[in-house]
């Protein structure tokens, strides 16, 4: 093979595995940024504004507030009468060295928040409790506030056991009627919530 030839051939070679080198690096950055994307989209609208765990009678009581603002979209479907569910949700652990962590308990909390046109009030609902509103702020502040909330029975009172929790709150988008649910997938200011884990006190 001629010497002029072979040169060429490695040439292209090289230039072709400059090519899959670089659009492997594009497809990369485009994996980091989507993830990120979502990362940021999942914390936007939600901060926790305090949060804390600690053993009460034998159990773990937990006490959380947070600061929500709610996206447009968000508020423009409630002013039109859908309503929207909040749910937060802990669960506690007990750290184990030889084996996965044990699950000692899993709890939730879920808000129904409604806007009534003919009053114009704001109503919440948790559980079989409902109390309106004259603003959606106040609304807000019911619906992101949890004091003395039993999060694990009796059993975990034991001093020298460490536990901790991992919380998590956000818009409960399984709730929407389901038209809604099949555009919400790559809307991000439907993806409210945060998350955070914390030791028992």
């Amino acid at each position: 093979m001629p010497f002029s030839l072979l040169v060429r051939l490695l040439e292209r070679r090289v230039v072709r595995g400059r090519r899959a080198a670089a659009s492997l690096l594009v497809a990369l950055a485009c994996a980091v940024g989507l993830a990120g994307a979502a990362q940021a989209a999942f914390g936007q609208g939600v901060e926790l504004a305090s949060i804390s765990a600690h053993r009460q009678e034998g159990g773990v009581v937990l006490d959380f507030a947070a600061n929500l603002t709610l996206s447009k979209a968000v508020e423009d479907a409630l002013r039109k009468g859908v309503p929207v569910y909040f749910v937060a949700e802990a669960t506690v652990y007990r750290p184990r060295w030889y084996w996965r962590d044990e699950r000692v308990s899993r709890v939730s909390r879920a808000w129904r928040l409604s806007y009534q046109p003919l009053t114009s009030a704001w109503r919440v609902s948790l559980g079989a409790f409902s109390q309106s509103y004259p603003s959606l702020e106040e609304a807000l502040t019911a619906v992101t506030r949890a004091a003395r909330w039993r999060i694990a029975d009796a059993g975990v009172g034991d001093p020298s056991e460490k536990y901790y929790v991992e919380f998590k709150f956000e818009l409960d988008s399984s709730q929407l009627p389901r038209p809604m649910q099949l555009d919400l997938a790559a809307q991000a200011e439907w993806h409210l919530g945060v998350e955070r884990t914390i030791q028992v006190e």
